[in-house]
């Protein structure tokens, strides 16, 4: 048997405060870093010491070059983001913390900018650049809703939209908005909730108010859809599990020229009362290999909401396999 021997090498960088932010000041993340890559990590000062066999040290330093980078590109690094790029060299995969913080979408002043977490997450942000209709499946806490709602936003203020809009089954209400108190918006407001966290995450509230009171974004429950055509607008279809085969259907053929569309929802998760088949489910079946169309797939690695929802879905599915 042939022992590989350990080797040394010593990082340094401009501060202490810089380095520790890399691994966002907490040890416990080195701790992941020597258990995944087979090296050992000292740190003090300005400087961390990794040794270990070649191959390892490699991939550590890989690690923080490409945190380095990100966090010289303005990204400030969380725990997610050091165990992604850690679990990114161990795989050799190409995309790293550096590739995600390269795409940026809308920030109102003095807000952070929407940046993708995952591979997923980057994939489905360029799927809605580059495709007209996108469908974002998936699990809860993936992302799918706010970074469309990030998108839309974008390409409303790069004036390739003139207005965003927002639809989402009211599976509760039987669609019998009607008998909800309010006008329309406030008949609609529970189930678009989301949708308006979204909204006045990434918009001072002022910029989000003026927005809503000039139509420029719109709540369209699928109720009234019927009939429309939406031209040089984003739509925004929420929750389609729940949306019945001829709904699906009908929203999708409302989109006018110049319009794009994107489609989230998680299969796992249908609220239809028994024997009424998802629009989603057959939308899945009946639109692959579409020109224009995407399917995006989360899984639940791309969860970036609390750690223990990853651990939640993961339970429900080995429980329900």
């Amino acid at each position: 048997m042939i022992e590989i021997e350990n080797e040394e090498v010593k990082l340094e960088f401009d501060t202490p405060q810089f380095l520790h932010a890399l691994f966002a000041n907490d040890p416990k993340n080195l701790t992941f870093l020597e258990s995944s890559l087979g090296v050992k990590a000292i740190t003090r000062d300005g400087w961390i010491t990794l040794s270990g066999p070649p191959e390892g040290l490699k991939r550590a330093q890989a690690v923080f070059a490409d945190l380095e980078d990100a966090q010289r590109k303005g990204r400030w690094i969380e725990g997610r983001d050091f165990r992604f790029a850690v679990e990114a060299a161990s795989e050799g995969r190409a995309v790293g913390v550096s590739e995600l913080s390269k795409v940026k979408l809308v920030g109102s002043r003095g807000r952070k900018p929407v940046i993708p977490r995952t591979s997923n997450q980057l994939e489905y942000v360029r799927a809605m650049e580059t495709y007209d209709v996108v469908f974002g499946l998936g699990p809860a806490g993936t992302g799918k809703t706010y970074l469309a709602m990030a998108m839309a936003l974008t390409l409303l203020k790069r004036r390739s939209i003139h207005r965003i809009i927002l639809t989402r089954p009211a599976v509760e209400a039987g669609e019998a908005l009607g008998f909800l108190p309010g006008d329309l918006q406030e008949k609609v407001a529970p189930y678009l909730r989301p949708l308006y966290d979204a909204i006045h995450d990434m918009l001072d509230p002022e910029e989000a108010q003026r927005y809503m009171e000039d139509g420029t974004i719109e709540i369209a429950p699928l109720a009234f859809m019927r009939g429309r055509t939406l031209s040089r607008s984003f739509v925004i279809l929420d929750e389609a599990q729940n949306t019945t085969r001829e709904q699906m259907f009908m929203t999708l053929t409302r989109l006018g020229e110049e319009s794009r569309m994107v489609v989230t929802g998680d299969s796992s998760q249908v609220d239809l009362k028994p024997g009424v088949r998802s629009g989603l489910a057959e939308a899945e079946h009946a639109l692959q290999g579409i020109e224009g169309i995407a399917f995006m797939k989360f899984n639940r690695e791309d969860i970036v909401r609390h750690p223990v929802v990853g651990r939640i879905v993961e339970a429900y599915e080995r429980y329900r396999s």
